[in-house]
């Protein structure tokens, strides 16, 4: 079928696949369809929107009126207003009209939804709307995704998931997502069209869990070989989420050519020029074709044409050539023409191609991008043909040292997740004061939108909130009050207790912008350290847990709940790691085994209090990975790159082990406690024998279980276990006034 899209210079109605004429699919989609579909033909975001809302609140779907309204002056709008018992809803697209139903839900439903618990108890009648309400969105761009959530969070994801994913993108606002999933079905027609066998391009593409890395040129192979089955499935579920985002309004950023290629199309290709790229991280270097080779054009703009005929286009391309790893020269020569050959491989497939670049290599080696070659790679594309990312800026913004990246139309986004840690974190202070610097600044240049870039899709929602809902201001609100509000709609109604337990976590971890690892999730040894804010932690516990009798019931509150006393539980670990250590150089056997029980107990209390929750689940991710299987090796291949990315990421030797560790149930007493249990004994012995442990013996023996580990096919419970209220009742008397 065609995609709908609205009027913009960078989309156009393509067909995925098919050319069928528009009047056939027309008049038969109006002949087909009920009455109420014939007549909204010319509308797919109020018929997108509508299906949101009835998914959203079944029941309830027809007290709300969904209308179609014009943009003001090319810019997304939204109003609400109330009208014979009903709420009317209005935007100019499906996530205009999807973000004034968020604004009603919050503002006047309080009800809330996120990843992290709804909350959706909407009074009946539904709240009126005192006065209508307009809201113009300032930011012509709102961007949600790092490459990388594509492997720590929707690596295995499935529709279902995916349409909860986009209902929540347009309940807030989002309307360009990075959309990259399914393009090893574009790779594999154009490297076999260039001469490649299917064995020389299986040995090139990565394993499901690592995809996003092959993507930015980082690795070759590793985690594979990818099944066709996998290809072939994941081909079809990009055309359902394209088709999807595309019928709200979005536009999707697809994949564009960085310049990365199998090693064996140099086999191919013997006379064209290759680079050959540093190791990144261990693994080894990947092969670019040279920018000025004329196969690099040849390569990139048969993979534009081949991906528009099997996805259609909105004429967005997102490319990362080198960036975490440093160019072959930095002669500002060659950094412009690789931006030429960049842009002019996808204008050659696409003539109205625009280059969404991540900002990111400019934070990450400064040192190499200096101004003059910021400024070579940033002026070899016509500004309006590339909208630069600017991803740290709740920590490190680069727009204000790249003078606002050259004069290109810049979005202002967060990270807030690396590697999908569990973390109880978010700079709130920092994301408004750094937001508001760059909006009122003279020298913005051309900030043109704001944006989501986490690794891990969090388990912050209130991070997340923020940021979007300044989608829909022309400044950053007052914060304290915003949260109040937040906290509200969170729960539903108001709480002493709760407002209390946030106001505690306002000041302390909700002011933390960097997350924090756990201990526990660290690979044992004898030089760990770091001391952790217990006392403010189960304060915020202590004060959460006293609101219990009337917020017990709530699925967000039983969220925050775990998450809080999850991280209070967290920050009490180092102590009892201290009082290991202490035992263990005083040569103090009974204080050791005193202290190594107290440490395993607390591993095992921790993974009963995240089994009550099933966003803290080993068993859910591994279940979602084996799902895709089409038979027993491709489950085992499945399960060992969910396990692997979560655990060593890369092999036995790997230094990114723990990059994206995970505090799930299932995790603690599967990985992390046997673990422990294996170094405390290895200390308990080294006791008994009286001699120093053999620290790098007992590290090797820990390495070599973690790779039986991550091989093995032992199940975890994928569903929730426990009264989330009762288990931190029960662990609270047990640890919450723990000196």
């Amino acid at each position: 079928m065609f995609l709908y899209a609205k009027s913009s210079p960078w989309r156009n109605v393509v067909p995925s696949r098919t050319a069928i004429p528009f009047a056939f699919l027309l008049v038969s989609w109006c002949l087909l369809s009920p009455p109420s579909a014939a007549r909204s033909a010319d509308s797919p975001g109020k018929l997108a929107a509508q299906g949101l809302l009835e998914r959203l609140l079944p029941g309830r779907a027809s007290q709300f009126v969904l209308e179609t309204i014009p943009a003001q002056d090319g810019a997304d709008v939204f109003e609400l207003e109330s009208r014979d018992g009903k709420v009317v809803v209005r935007g100019n697209d499906g996530v205009a009209i999807a973000s004034g139903l968020n604004w009603y839900l919050k503002h006047y439903g309080h009800c809330h939804v996120s990843f992290c618990g709804d909350q959706l108890n909407l009074a009946d009648p539904l709240p009126a709307v005192p006065q209508k309400v307009r809201r113009v969105s300032p930011h012509k761009y709102r961007y949600c995704f790092n490459y990388c959530a594509f492997s720590y969070t929707l690596a295995f994801w499935d529709w279902p998931q995916w349409e909860r994913m986009i209902d929540w993108m347009a309940l807030h606002g989002i309307n360009m997502p990075l959309a990259v999933t399914g393009q090893e079905a574009t790779w594999q027609k154009v490297y076999r069209d260039l001469g490649l066998t299917d064995e020389q391009i299986r040995a090139f593409l990565v394993g499901p869990a690592y995809l996003p890395f092959g993507w930015m040129g980082c690795i070759d192979g590793w985690g594979g070989p990818l099944p066709q089955s996998w290809i072939d499935r994941h081909f079809e579920l990009q055309k359902k989420v394209l088709a999807r985002q595309r019928e709200f309004g979005m536009t999707p950023v697809l994949q564009g050519f960085t310049g990365h290629v199998p090693t064996a199309l140099k086999q191919v290709f013997p006379q064209a020029k290759f680079r050959q790229l540093p190791s990144w991280c261990g693994f080894p270097g990947t092969h670019f074709v040279d920018p000025a080779d004329p196969l690099f054009e040849r390569v990139g703009k048969a993979f534009i044409e081949e991906q528009t005929r099997q996805f259609g286009t909105d004429h967005l391309y997102g490319s990362d050539t080198f960036i975490e790893m440093s160019p072959p020269s930095n002669d500002p020569k060659f950094l412009d023409e690789m931006g030429k050959a960049v842009y002019r491989a996808m204008a050659a497939g696409d003539p109205q191609a625009v280059w969404i670049m991540q900002g990111w290599l400019f934070f990450h080696n400064p040192k190499f991008w200096m101004p003059p070659q910021t400024k070579a790679l940033l002026g070899s594309v016509p500004d309006d043909r590339m909208i630069v990312l600017d991803l740290f800026c709740e920590s490190a913004p680069v727009w204000d040292k790249t003078e606002a990246f050259c004069g290109k139309p810049w979005v202002w986004c967060i990270i807030q997740s690396f590697g999908a840690h569990v973390s109880l974190h978010a700079g709130l202070p920092q994301i408004a004061k750094n937001l508001h610097a760059a909006i009122s600044s003279p020298k913005r240049g051309k900030l043109s939108g704001v944006g989501l870039i986490m690794e891990g899709f969090g388990y912050n929602p209130v991070v997340f909130d923020l940021v979007t809902e300044m989608a829909w201001h022309k400044d950053v609100p007052e914060l304290d009050g915003w949260l109040r509000d937040f906290v509200l709609s969170r729960y539903g109604r108001r709480s002493a207790a709760a407002d209390e337990a946030w106001q505690t976590l306002r000041g302390t971890v909700y002011s933390t912008p960097g997350q924090a690892g756990s201990l526990l999730c660290a690979r044992p040894s004898l030089g760990l350290g770091g001391k952790r804010d217990f006392e403010s932690a189960a304060k915020a516990w202590r004060q959460l847990l006293q609101a219990a009798d009337e917020l017990g019931a709530i699925d967000t509150y039983q969220y925050d709940l775990v998450h809080v006393a999850r991280h209070a539980l967290t920050c009490l670990a180092p102590r009892l790691y201290d009082d290991v250590l202490a035992a263990y150089k005083a040569k103090d056997r009974p204080a050791l085994a005193k202290a190594a029980a107290r440490l395993r107990e607390l591993i095992a209390d921790q993974d009963e209090m995240l089994s009550t929750r099933r966003e803290f689940l080993l068993g859910r991710w591994l279940e979602d990975a084996k799902r895709w299987a089409a038979n027993d090796d491709e489950r085992r291949l499945y399960e060992w790159n969910a396990r692997n990315l979560i655990t060593l990421w890369g092999p036995r030797d790997s230094i990114l082990h723990e990059y994206s560790q995970r505090e799930w149930s299932g995790m603690m007493r599967g990985f992390y406690l046997p673990r422990w249990e294996m170094f405390l004994a290895a200390l308990d012995r080294s006791l008994a024998d009286g001699k120093p442990a053999d620290t790098a013996k007992i590290e090797s023996r820990l390495r070599d279980w973690e790779v039986q580990w991550t091989q093995g096919s032992e199940s975890y419970p994928a569903a929730p276990r426990g009264n989330p209220v009762a288990v931190s009742r029960k662990l609270w008397a047990k640890y919450g006034k723990r000196p």
